[in-house]
């Protein structure tokens, strides 16, 4: 049976991108500022979400008014050997204020669904079925010491290395050092890969996955 236990509402700042042009970054910003940085250079360009490694497309019908501002605004360019940069630490912090609710908590509303008796344990638990399944959230979150994180933030890597790199040398040897954890296999697998790539993919495992 489903129940809401918080009506406050998230927000969320556009999702920061980078964009490859085959291997090398070109590339850095939301979706409309990289369609205006790189409007006419479509071709060969690769554009990975910096909070997941997704692929992603843009849209390169978007004309002159729907990114009327865009232009003018700093958007990070890379060329050849540029610095690697940070990647996803970006994402979320330009974010709008929050709405009125609880901004102590960011509370976030969502559909939880459980059996009967769940939600009359739940209600019987000190302040109510809210604060009970944030203190079974924190337990488990401790108990879990770190791994999902861990976890999300190779499966991340991974996304991008095998939309980018799958055809590269020692890709599959690449690929068992990420999920091992062995994070100097991997430096050393990716060693002959291109510099923007091998700096993108440890700047991936290097930075937190933000929460969904």
């Amino acid at each position: 049976m489903p129940n809401r236990t918080e009506r406050t509402m998230p927000s969320s700042a556009p999702a920061i991108c980078t964009a490859f042009f085959e291997t090398r970054r070109v590339a850095r910003g939301t979706r409309q500022e990289l369609v205006a940085a790189l409007r006419g250079r479509e071709a060969g360009v690769l554009v990975f979400e910096d909070a997941s490694g997704r692929p992603v497309d843009l849209d390169w019908r978007l004309g002159l008014a729907e990114i009327h501002g865009v232009e003018g605004r700093s958007i990070e360019a890379h060329a050849g050997d540029a610095h690697a940069g940070e990647v996803a630490g970006r994402a979320g912090k330009d974010a709008a204020p929050r709405r009125r609710g609880r901004p102590r908590l960011g509370v976030i509303a969502r559909e939880v669904t459980l059996l009967p008796d769940h939600w009359e344990w739940l209600a019987r638990q000190p302040g109510g079925a809210s604060q009970a399944l944030r203190r079974l959230v924190a337990a488990a979150r401790k108990a879990d010491a770190g791994r999902t994180d861990e976890r999300a933030v190779r499966e991340r890597a991974y996304r991008f290395m095998a939309a980018i790199a799958g055809d590269f040398a020692h890709f599959e040897d690449a690929s068992r050092q990420l999920f091992a954890g062995n994070r100097a296999g991997l430096e050393q697998a990716i060693s002959t890969w291109p510099h923007d790539v091998r700096a993108y993919l440890l700047n991936l495992l290097d930075a937190a996955v933000p929460a969904p």
